[in-house]
């Protein structure tokens, strides 16, 4: 049994308990925490500051979030938003610190977890570091509502196992062939070698959105024909927008920034989508869940 699978067990232990025995219950009662993957097979592409705009974006409908930064050796998030952790994943593996001691507050009840940065062995964990991480976030699962993963990017084994891990995969991508030819590696891998089947797209950095849904056939297309058991689904488009190096030179999300920009609307869009998602699919419809 793989790593993965350890996690998805803690998950149907935690939520067997926490789900309602009526389930004539009060619908707001707080179902499963959902954890989604944000990968990518290209870097570069504006992954992190999609996780960052999209927990932002999150908390303004009263989600309780936590950005798990899963690129364990080379970690970022907390740079891009102007945090300075005091400790790391780095401290929760080697038994130094529990993982709620190194959760750290962002803004509108945004939690990070930051990942050490310039740790070479991170960027490879061991079989025992994934089973310390799988206990660590047993504890978490009852304090959030969606745990984003902004994993590295690329298709290394710390890449397969989180996004395995995880009950959705957005993958985003650019224009870029390159974004595109890699985009369509990391989801043949995750397929082949860890049955991945279903996966979102996004697209950053597009000129229109017709340029970004034109990325989306390409991609769907030649998925259709070499990959025919894969399900691509199109979550949206964020447009290039110079508001985007702004924010980021301020460390602070675009949604936050210049809410009104063509970037902040894209994202916005997508909560929107994944808000009417959580809606719409009850406890038993969704992907076994991971941390809860």
């Amino acid at each position: 049994m793989d790593q993965a699978d350890n996690l998805r067990k803690l998950a149907n232990q935690k939520n067997s308990r926490n789900k309602p025995h009526d389930k004539r219950e009060n619908k707001a009662t707080q179902g499963p925490v959902r954890v989604i993957a944000v990968t990518s097979g290209k870097g570069g592409v504006g992954k992190t500051n999609v996780v960052a705009n999209l927990a932002f974006g999150l908390s303004t409908h009263n989600k309780k979030v936590l950005i798990f930064d899963a690129d364990t050796g080379l970690g970022n998030i907390d740079i891009l938003l102007g945090l300075v952790p005091k400790y790391t994943l780095n401290h929760v593996l080697k038994r130094e610190k529990d993982i709620k001691e190194v959760i750290i507050d962002f803004q509108n009840g945004i939690k990070v977890l930051p990942a050490a940065s310039g740790i070479q062995q991170l960027t490879n964990l061991t079989r025992d570091q994934r089973l310390i991480i799988s206990e660590e976030f047993d504890a978490l699962a009852k304090d959030y509502d969606i745990i984003l993963l902004d994993t590295g990017a690329g298709i290394s084994s710390n890449v397969t196992f989180f996004c395995s891990a995880a009950h959705e995969i957005i993958v985003v991508a650019t224009p870029e062939p390159t974004s595109l030819t890699d985009a369509y590696a990391l989801i043949k891998v995750l397929f082949q070698n860890h049955s991945q089947n279903q996966f979102k797209l996004l697209v950053n950095l597009a000129k229109s959105e017709k340029e970004a849904i034109n990325v989306y056939k390409q991609l769907s297309s030649v998925l259709h024909r070499f990959l025919p058991l894969i399900s691509l689904d199109y979550i949206g488009a964020v447009l290039y927008d110079e508001n985007v190096l702004k924010s980021v030179r301020m460390q602070k999300p675009v949604v936050d920034c210049y809410p009104y920009s063509k970037a902040s609307k894209g994202f916005f869009e997508m909560v929107e989508k994944i808000i009417g998602e959580d809606l719409t699919l009850t406890q038993t419809e969704k992907k076994v869940n991971l941390f809860s």
